[in-house]
């Protein structure tokens, strides 16, 4: 089976959160099942740098008044089409937003040319290869369905993945004759109170919808997690299907890491104090045997470090310590600065993106805190599991999901992975953390909960089992 992924990012080419992690990692597990996957991606600096001299296949001398040359490359295992279009791609700044920290005026187009690349090679556009399938991720590359849908070429089954339904790719509605589509297509699948809605338009048109894990699928049926799309989605619910993420388990071993200090397994934990000695070391914090709580994450309300930030100087005053890894809205960068100057020794902040600096936190931490508003799959607590960095968790969408909560009866029966909290509050929050030093300082305990988290599951490879059945579903072959 032929499968062409569109995305707006991969990993390890280019990166801004979770996507790229699935879309690099899912393709080489597909690939292990018979799946080949060619994954259609933009021109961005960073990936013309890393793919190098590339094979030019074919040129779009108009996409959307944009000419563009799709290039053909492989790195790491992936097999990559590339659509080179400087003038949308190759621009100071990341992904989606320039220098400055805004988004792009026209960021409306430089994925609607995306989509209508993608669109066009999933009905044919390549003499040598036709996909069966295509594969669409978030709003980026969500007008894929929508381009084929209003084509007067024949459609490929399409399946849409919602990895953060809070990003919806909005825009005013007068790009609408901008984007070569009839007059009609906007309120049959674009309109979104009086605006265009991209992602809207996937759900309205892909023959498929996965989301990142079971939770959130049924979540974003919910007002309180729908982004206003629950409606939309509600009326696709017999098309909808959650899947969990799983992680790239080679990247990702203690046992093998060179980003660590000391590697480690399940039956050598106590390599592991190692790590803890560099990382401490890192931030300046006191060295004592008290834990250590790690955060690596983007610090937005989403992600619930608003409530961090509110209960640093409770944890402190526990006996616990703190570092914090991430970037984000700059109050909540300030709250937590200066919470790390309240406290010097014990909580130490580094503002920023440093994946071997995540590495050594994940492996020197005792436990890791995700107190997520809504987490569609997450994937640091997947790392925590990995790396015996207990997660402590909100209990939410894929969070909960792929934490077992230490509770009596999960300790009895020697399951319990993690420590769950249902209020993402202050208190909510608070208490979670007097549990986890509780739980930290009966020490057989806790190596019980890290050697089990350890063991899980957490490799891409049942998941990838699960989005072929679905492949092998929508091709009328499952």
């Amino acid at each position: 089976m032929n499968v062409l992924s569109v995305t707006s990012e991969v990993y390890p080419l280019i990166k801004t959160g979770g996507l790229a992690d699935v879309a690099g990692a899912l393709p080489l597990a597909l690939d292990v099942l018979g799946i080949n996957t060619r994954t259609l991606l933009p021109g961005y600096p960073a990936v013309m740098d890393k793919i190098g001299p590339a094979n030019p296949l074919m040129h779009f001398p108009d996409l959307l008044g944009e000419a563009a040359t799709l290039l053909a490359a492989t790195y790491e295992g992936l097999d990559l089409l590339v659509l080179d279009a400087p003038d949308l791609y190759r621009r100071a700044g990341g992904p989606y937003l320039d220098p400055t920290g805004q988004d792009y005026v026209d960021n409306w187009k430089r994925f609607a040319v995306l989509s209508m690349a993608g669109a066009q090679i999933a009905q044919g556009a390549l003499a040598d290869w036709q996909p069966d399938l295509v594969h669409v991720h978030d709003w980026q590359a969500a007008l894929v369905p929508v381009f084929m849908r209003y084509s007067e070429k024949p459609e490929i089954p399409s399946l849409l993945t919602i990895h953060n339904i809070a990003f919806q790719g909005q825009f005013a509605a007068n790009i609408l004759p901008e984007l070569n589509l009839p007059g009609h297509a906007y309120w049959e699948a674009l309109e979104y109170h009086g605006t265009v809605s991209y992602l809207k338009g996937a759900i309205v048109t892909a023959h498929a919808i996965s989301t990142v894990s079971p939770s959130y699928a049924e979540e974003i049926l919910d007002p309180a997690y729908g982004m206003g799309l629950e409606g939309v989605v509600a009326s696709r619910a017999d098309s909808l299907h959650g899947i969990v993420n799983g992680i790239d388990i080679e990247a990702w071993n203690p046992a093998k890491d060179a980003l660590i200090t000391a590697s480690y397994g399940v039956t050598t934990l106590k390599k592991r104090s190692l790590n803890r000695e560099s990382l401490t070391k890192h931030f300046g914090l006191d060295h004592d045997n008290s834990p250590i709580f790690c955060v690596i994450s983007r610090l937005t309300w989403q992600k619930g470090m608003d409530v961090l930030a509110e209960i640093i100087d409770d944890l402190v005053a526990e006996g616990g310590k703190l570092v914090v890894l991430g970037s984000g809205e700059p109050g909540l960068e300030w709250a937590l600065k200066t919470a790390a100057n309240r406290h010097p020794g014990r909580v130490g902040v580094q503002l920023g993106y440093n994946e071997p600096l995540s590495h050594l936190m994940q492996a020197g931490s005792d436990a890791i805190i995700i107190p997520s508003r809504f987490e569609p799959c997450g994937l640091t607590q997947l790392y925590g599991l990995r790396y015996g960095c207990v997660p402590v968790v909100a209990r939410t969408g894929g969070l909960n999901d792929t934490i077992i909560d230490a509770n009596a009866a999960a300790l009895n029966a020697k399951a319990a992975t993690g420590i769950q909290f249902a209020a993402v509050t202050a208190e909510g929050l608070r208490q979670a953390v007097r549990r986890t030093i509780r739980l930290f300082k009966d020490t057989k305990t806790w190596n019980q909960i890290q050697k089990q988290g350890m063991k899980a599951d957490v490799s891409w490879e049942t998941s990838a089992q699960a989005y072929v059945h679905l492949y092998h579903r929508l091709l009328g072959k499952g």
